[in-house]
């Protein structure tokens, strides 16, 4: 594991804009002193585009029921991880997804059948704010185990090329929740750099060998896109402009023109759910 941690770590510490750093200082600004780490990842990390798009983070903490000033925000956090939230800063968008130490290093192992956590930390991220040194080595060796999570659910053929596995992998990860994204998302988040993802085989399949994932890839589709749907409704009611955020994410990946009435805007829950049909029949959300 040691080759790989190398690699996680020095891939995490690699510089972002100032103002991602301090978009990231002031979330975790919010959440007081049970921020531990926060990550940035996503679109615009891959893209290094700020303006006119909405940053994604992953903010870690201690325990959910120091991180809200309301005990129902941290019972829904509990039992549906993670929640979300929207925010700004200097104007630029956000949203940051938060989970605690434990349920991070969980949801990146091996143990659990939810993809959407160690497939979004197999690829590449940023580590932009640490609360103190223990939290930044908690949170690499979480990161860790993310890659050959990844690698043991696809099962790798013997002498399989680098590149087609991983295009391979995400490409099961993607359909094991709803997604706007068209179907060579997954190729093209391999495609952006190669070299990343050819450099980390190795010890991430060295690491892989000893790992007996959870869960078949048909179990994963059914959990996956059952607690997708779960987490959009709960993020109706922590996300300050869910509706217009789901509508824009479909429109800008998907390639649709939705455009929301008036009622779906002061109900985003209903919005969604009324919008869902005609999505999956159209293929915008696979």
């Amino acid at each position: 594991m040691s080759e790989l941690r190398a690699l996680v770590a020095e891939e995490l510490s690699q510089p972002v804009d100032p103002r991602v750093r301090a978009m990231a200082t002031a979330i975790a600004a919010k959440h007081g002193t049970a921020s531990r780490a926060l990550f940035f990842y996503g679109s615009c990390l891959r893209q290094s585009q700020l303006e006119g798009l909405m940053l994604d983070f992953y903010l870690i903490v201690s325990d959910y029921r120091s991180a809200y000033d309301k005990s129902w925000l941290a019972a829904a956090n509990r039992l549906i991880p993670p929640n979300v939230f929207y925010f700004e800063h200097a104007g630029l968008v956000s949203k940051y997804a938060v989970l605690s130490e434990a349920d991070f290093h969980r949801l990146n192992g091996p143990e659990t059948s939810n993809v959407s956590v160690w497939a979004r930390f197999a690829q590449p991220s940023r580590l932009v704010w640490v609360a103190d040194e223990a939290a930044r080595e908690r949170a690499i060796d979480a990161v860790c185990r993310a890659a050959p999570t990844l690698l043991a659910a696809a099962r790798p053929d013997p002498g399989e090329e680098p590149l087609l596995l991983w295009r391979r992998a995400f490409a099961l990860t993607y359909s094991a929740e709803l997604r706007a994204e068209r179907s060579a998302r997954a190729s093209s988040v391999v495609d952006l750099e190669p070299g990343r993802y050819e450099q980390f085989t190795a010890p991430a399949l060295d690491a892989a060998a000893t790992m007996r994932p959870h869960g078949s890839w048909a179990k994963r589709r059914i959990e996956g896109k059952s607690l997708t749907i779960l987490r959009l409704a709960k993020a109706s009611l922590t996300f300050a402009g869910g509706a217009e955020y789901i509508a824009w994410k479909i429109n800008r990946h998907a390639g649709t023109n939705i455009e929301l009435r008036p009622w779906q805007r002061r109900h985003p829950l209903l919005a969604g759910l009324s919008l869902l049909p005609r999505l999956l029949k159209s293929g915008a959300v696979r």
